[in-house]
């Protein structure tokens, strides 16, 4: 396939402005745990790398983009467009309650460009994080009696990234330069359970929406241990960053028996900062023969930086997360037997959760597997995930979630920048 470069890089920003457009409406997987902090964190990795528990600090792929490591972006062969999508069932239980919920949503979408044989770049859209709970108390109020107290939430936040990287012999360093942006809006309230119109209920909403600029910095290095066998190093850096923001306020009361709200109090467009942490990674991989890689990667960050408007949440003051993963493809140069060139992902992993509240903080592991189908005659592929896993716990009179998490992407390669020959 041969392309024009404008008509390329054309169709590539209308996808993205679409996708973009698309993905600052929520999903509807009623979480109660993403009421805390900027929501639940969304794996922003491609559906290859979530096969194999996401194991991104020292992988690299000719074919496919690792957004997670921006040094990875020199070792691009061909440009390469990513989109993929995401699906979930979600099982939440705390005492006796029990219920599930679920949702399907666009994910991700990149393009990673090869310059020369030893730099490259990327650019595209990943997701942040995402917002979506409603729940409902009943409890006692000394002033009017039994009532409900509700909470809901809903929002999500982005980030729009472009990257470079460069390669000399077996090192590769790249940066990650982007825009986070979004909207989370939070909304309690207390209704009395007794019909008297002389009983108020309030409400209490906030929208806060957040913009500005993040910084990512990734280096790797591989080196070879046999013709057979590569070594492979790398890690990241996301240094503490302040992200502006602009929030409204309101405090209503109203009564069960009109629809007419009173404002007690209101502000607008209140100016502010968002200070999200610092976080790290490193990973290190074996690779044999284009055929199969194993690895294992740490990733951690300092809760203890996080504060909205000067103030903190109900959060720990570290998280970490170790992944274990790998994948096989029995022959990559097989032409007559199609499964010769399938790819084979497996993997797991154990993390702790940013959310801490009743002096517990939240754990969750997962298993996962992944495959990768080849296009018939080059390296295109589509690639599915699965992700079975846990978080939270029932103990202290908390919420437990379990999860199985349904990834599917592709990956689309194409030459630029080619000379046109003329008979």
């Amino acid at each position: 396939m041969r392309h024009t470069y404008a008509k390329s890089l054309l169709s590539t920003v209308f996808v993205i402005t679409a996708l973009a457009a698309n993905a600052q409406n929520s999903n509807k997987e009623n979480s109660p745990y993403s009421r805390f902090g900027i929501g639940e964190q969304r794996n922003g990795v491609n559906t290859l790398l979530k096969g194999m528990g996401s194991i991104s600090s020292a992988y690299t792929n000719p074919y496919a983009v690792n957004t997670d490591n921006p040094a990875s972006y020199a070792s691009l062969l061909l440009t390469t467009y990513e989109a993929g999508g995401e699906g979930s069932t979600r099982t939440v239980q705390g005492g006796t309650d029990k219920y599930r919920t679920g949702m399907a949503t666009l994910s991700y979408m990149n393009v990673g460009i090869p310059i020369g044989k030893y730099a490259g770049m990327s650019f595209g859209l990943r997701p942040v994080s995402r917002v979506y709970y409603s729940l409902n108390d009943t409890t006692a109020v000394d002033t009017f009696g039994s009532a409900i107290k509700s909470y809901e939430g809903d929002g999500a936040w982005n980030n729009a990234f472009i990257g470079f990287a460069g390669k000399y012999k077996g090192f590769s360093l790249g940066f990650n330069f982007g825009y986070t942006f979004g909207k989370i809006d939070n909304i309690s309230s207390l209704e009395p359970l007794t019909t008297s119109d002389k009983v108020v209920s309030s409400r209490f909403a906030t929208y806060t929406r957040v913009g500005g600029i993040s910084w990512k910095v990734g280096a790797m290095y591989e080196h070879a241990l046999k013709k057979s066998l590569m070594i492979r190093g790398g890690g990241t850096v996301t240094l503490s960053q302040t992200l502006n923001a602009s929030r409204d306020q309101y405090w209503l009361s109203y009564t069960n028996y009109s629809s007419q709200l009173d404002t007690a109090f209101q502000s607008r467009k209140v100016k502010g900062n968002i200070t999200m942490p610092l976080s790290y990674s490193a990973g290190i991989q074996l690779a044999g023969n284009d055929r199969w890689v194993v690895g294992i990667d740490y990733t951690g960050a300092n809760w203890s930086d996080y504060k909205s408007y000067g103030t903190t949440d109900s959060l720990a003051s570290s998280t970490y997360k170790v992944s274990v993963g790998g994948e096989y493809t029995p022959n990559p140069a097989s032409m007559r037997k199609y499964l010769q060139r399938v790819t084979y992902r497996l993997g797991v992993y154990y993390g702790t959760d940013p959310v801490e509240l009743r002096n517990t903080q939240l754990d969750y592991y997962a298993v996962t597997a992944g495959l990768s189908l080849p296009f018939k005659r080059n390296t295109s592929r589509i690639h599915t995930s699965i992700e079975v896993g846990s978080r939270g716990t029932k103990t202290n009179g908390l919420i437990r979630e379990t999860f199985v998490r349904f990834g599917l992407g592709i990956s689309l390669n194409d030459k630029w920048f080619i000379k046109r020959k003329y008979d």
